[in-house]
Formats: C-alpha cells, structure tokens, sequence
C-alpha cells in the first residue's frame, strides 16, 4: 500500500466557532505503526466534549492543525507491528484514536480497538466508546454504585445518559431518569430506566423525591452540573455521590449540603482511566453487547461535510436524543 494515498478529513487549522471544521479532500491516509491499527471508518461519533476542544476553551488543547473525534467504528485496513487482538478485514469500535476520526481512514492504538459484534451497525458501534466508557468510570469506578442501590441519570436521553441507564439496569439499581422532551423520556423508559421526569417541569425534583419515598438518591450521573449541583446535594441520601460528566460554567453550591448527608461531588474524566480500568470496562461492554442489554441508540446522523452543522446542533438542541454520529 502506498503512503500516497489520499483521504477526506476534518481539519481544524484555528480554534473557534463550528466554522473552524473544514473538510479536506487532501489528506495522506495514515500508516500504522507500532502496535496500531489503520481503521476503515464507517461512523464517527460526535461528543460534547469535541466542541469544547474545538473551541480552544478545554483544558487540553491539540497541536493544530487537528483532525477530531475519538469514537469510530469501521474495518480493519492493515495494522502494524506487534498487533494480534485484530485483523485486517475485522469489524471494530474504538474508544480513542491517534490520527482523529472525523475522516475516511484513522489511526488507533490497538489497546483502545475492540471487536464490533455483528448485531451492531457501525452507527451503533461509533456510539459506543466515550459514552459507554464514560458512564462505567461514573457508576462503577467513581461512585461505587451496587445492586439495590437507586441513581438518577441527569439528562439521560444524550449518549452518556442512555449509556448510563442501561449500565445501571444490568448492574441491579434502581434507574431514575430525566430527559427535556416526551420523546426522550420515552427512550429512558425503553432503555434501562425504571421512571423518567422531565428536567423542564417546574418541581421535577420534588416528584423525584417522592419516587424515593423521600429517602433521597444514593447516585446522580450529572451532565449538567452548572445547573443542577446545588439541587443536586439537596437530592441525595445519607452518603450519597454526585459524579460530575459535564458542566458548561460554574455554579454556587453551599458545601453545608455535603456535610449534612456526608455526601460527595466526584469528578469523572474517562482521559484518566488505567489500562487495567479500560480492560474491566471493555469486557463487561462487550458481555453487554453479547446478552443484549447493551443498544447503543443512534440520532442525528450528518454526512462527514456537515460536521460543523453537527457541533452546532450537539450544543443547540431542545433535547438529546440518542447519540449524534458523523457517517462516510
């Protein structure tokens, strides 16, 4: 295979408003190296956080120009020395990539390539790394949840939060959930959770209080923590943890709450998880994906040319539902 070969890509050359995106039809196809696999891309999925990246307001910032995305699912091209986990001609699901996924071809470490079983298309395949990942740490390695415990998934219509309800149902909890629209409280209740409230109603959190029986909640998954923080430690039971997934400002909160239930706000960044933490979470992943309760579910899908409309719409929407997708 020869190195000349060109590709379509996102490039970003400047960090700025979705505009920034601009799709070339001139970039090499990358070659695998050590240990790395040159992926096919089938979909690509798209996360809150690429925005943020794009933007230039995350605490990392890539070396421009870059190529997003870090959620693909596709076909092995070739790989590189020293792979053996996958094959050229295998269907796989990354949870990162090296070269960016937001293109026709990518580059992975094979330690973040997992088999795609046949049942998943490569949608639901590219819906699958961040937020399944990201929705594990939260309730398994951060907050500690187990059986018989009760969560509430803030915002659990979006790609975390389907994740994070299907995750709890299999693992034995109780999975209360809210969503912005009739229709993404239905995709709560189809997809792991026991109740659904709508974060729009006025007093949605006092119903969600008397679902417990005013016992209050052990874990909350928050997507929106500059909104929902305060509320949330008013929310918890006695030793209750609050896993923060995402915020888009600050917020004030009166750490007297914490004291009162000697509950917990617990950052999660799934950027931080060991190899051992990534191996634990792919195997109970993929034991989802082999009983059936782990279907990732795919909204928006954009052509690779519309992914600045696809940042903007990420940001802008009344109501997540599913996870949002770029396709080739």
């Amino acid at each position: 295979m020869s190195s000349c070969r060109l590709m379509r890509a996102i490039r970003v050359s400047e960090f700025g408003v979705p505009t920034v995106l601009r799709l070339r039809s001139d970039v090499p196809v990358p070659q695998p190296g050590l240990k790395q696999v040159l992926i096919r891309v089938g979909a690509c999925g798209v996360n809150p956080v690429e925005t943020y990246i794009r933007a230039g307001t995350y605490a990392r910032k890539p070396t421009l120009p870059y190529t997003p995305g870090t959620d693909v699912a596709g076909v092995v091209e070739t790989v590189g020395e020293g792979v053996t986990a996958v094959k050229a001609g295998d269907r796989v699901f990354t949870t990162a990539t090296e070269s960016g996924g937001y293109a026709e071809y990518t580059i992975a470490a094979d330690d973040c390539v997992h088999k795609l079983p046949d049942a998943l298309d490569f949608c639901q395949g590219a819906a699958i790394g961040i937020p399944y990942f990201t929705a594990y740490r939260a309730l398994v390695h951060k907050a500690h949840a187990k059986a018989g415990e009760t969560v509430l998934v803030h915002g659990a219509s979006g790609g975390v939060g389907v994740a994070a309800c299907q995750l709890a149902r299999a693992l034995g909890l109780k999975v209360l959930g809210t969503a912005g629209t009739s229709e993404g409280m239905k995709l709560v209740l189809n997809n792991g959770g026991h109740l659904a409230f709508n974060h729009r109603e006025e007093g949605h959190t006092d119903k969600i209080m008397e679902a417990t029986e005013g016992r209050g909640i052990d874990v909350i998954v928050e997507m929106l923590s500059n909104v929902n923080l305060s509320k949330d430690l008013q929310m918890l039971a006695y030793g209750g943890r609050v896993a923060v997934v995402g915020s888009r400002g600050s917020i004030e909160i009166n750490p007297r709450d914490t004291m009162a239930k000697e509950s917990s706000v617990i950052g999660v960044a799934v950027f931080f998880a060991s190899p051992e933490e990534r191996r634990e979470c792919a195997a109970l992943l993929f034991a989802g994906m082999e009983a059936g309760w782990l279907r990732p579910v795919v909204g928006s899908r954009y052509p690779l040319d519309e992914a600045a409309q696809a940042h903007h719409d990420i940001m802008e929407s009344q109501g997540a539902v599913g996870k949002m997708v770029l396709t080739m």
